[in-house]
């Protein structure tokens, strides 16, 4: 997957208010804390050696002085492309790109790591889901279900790490920042019954919960409307204030950052007729509510 700062502005390269409040936050890391602070630590070490500026800096390996600055303040995951660069220009072997791959470690699946990035400065976020439901309105115990049947011969240790990970991701919704948050599921999402009745009551009434808030719009797609809109695999698309939006598409133990302006325009096109073929938001909460009565256990 080639970095986001490439072929022009990027959300990496746009400093939004809610990137400003992160940085503020960041500051003060202690550079032992993490991998990554400690590799922002060192690069801004060796940039200052070298007499550099963040911008002038920036200009040497294709970026902005705001992407520098961000790797600085521990704000955004390296990326080794750009380590790769910033080791050549500053003259320090392969340090970076070593640190970089340490601080790349993250909670989450790699290829999944440089979208929750994003999802974390997204003013918009807009999901497709055609099998699960979406990680940001999970229960943590259908999270446990879902992940120990992929799973299933992982230690429980394994299993509750990323469920505490996914956990950890809906902090976005409670923030001050949050983004307004607009989901589209499928039908067939409130008829798999993932984790038994009870599991499946309480995960949709979480759903009803969310639903309600005003910054939350949840839909459902009937299966009548298949023959007007498809979407195959799980789809999340994030916009900005000041920089394109991109997508993220998902399947089994993969994912895609799609950045690219015409592929990006062509799922939203998909995105939009599924939005028009899907329940009003009012029907889908009453079909949500419904669903989740039949789960209810005696």
């Amino acid at each position: 997957m080639r970095p986001l700062h490439s072929g022009g502005e990027s959300p990496q390269q746009t400093l939004c208010a809610k990137e400003a409040l992160v940085m503020n936050q960041t500051k003060g890391t202690d550079p032992y804390a993490d991998p990554r602070a400690f590799y922002g630590s060192e690069l801004r070490r060796l940039r200052e050696t070298a007499g550099f500026s963040q911008e002038q800096l920036g200009e040497r390996v294709f970026c902005s002085g705001t992407y520098v600055g961000q790797f600085e303040t521990a704000t955004r995951r390296p990326q080794l492309e750009v380590s790769k660069l910033l080791d050549e220009v500053l003259d320090s072997g392969e340090h970076l790109q070593r640190l970089c791959r340490l601080a790349r470690k993250s909670k989450v699946a790699e290829y999944f790591a440089d979208a929750a990035e994003l999802e974390k400065l997204a003013q918009t976020i807009c999901e497709y889901a055609p099998v699960l439901v979406p990680g940001l309105l999970q229960t943590r115990s259908y999270a446990r279900a879902i992940t120990r049947a992929a799973m299933r011969f992982s230690p429980d240790e394994a299993v509750e790490e990323i469920v505490t990970a996914r956990m950890e991701r809906q902090g976005i919704l409670n923030a001050p920042t949050a983004p307004v948050l607009w989901e589209i599921i499928h039908e067939a999402v409130l008829q798999a019954p993932i984790g038994g009745p009870e599991v499946m009551h309480q995960q949709l009434l979480r759903i009803a919960e969310l639903a309600s808030r005003p910054r939350v719009v949840v839909q459902v797609l009937p299966f009548s409307a298949m023959n007007e809109a498809f979407m195959d695999s799980m789809t999340s698309i994030m916009a900005f204030d000041d920089a394109p939006t991109v997508a993220y598409t998902e399947g089994a133990g993969s994912g895609q950052l799609i950045e690219e302006p015409a592929l990006v325009g062509q799922i939203l096109r998909s995105y939009d007729l599924v939005r028009a073929a899907a329940l009003s938001p009012a029907a889908s909460l009453a079909l949500i509510q419904s669903v989740a009565e039949d789960y209810r256990t005696p």
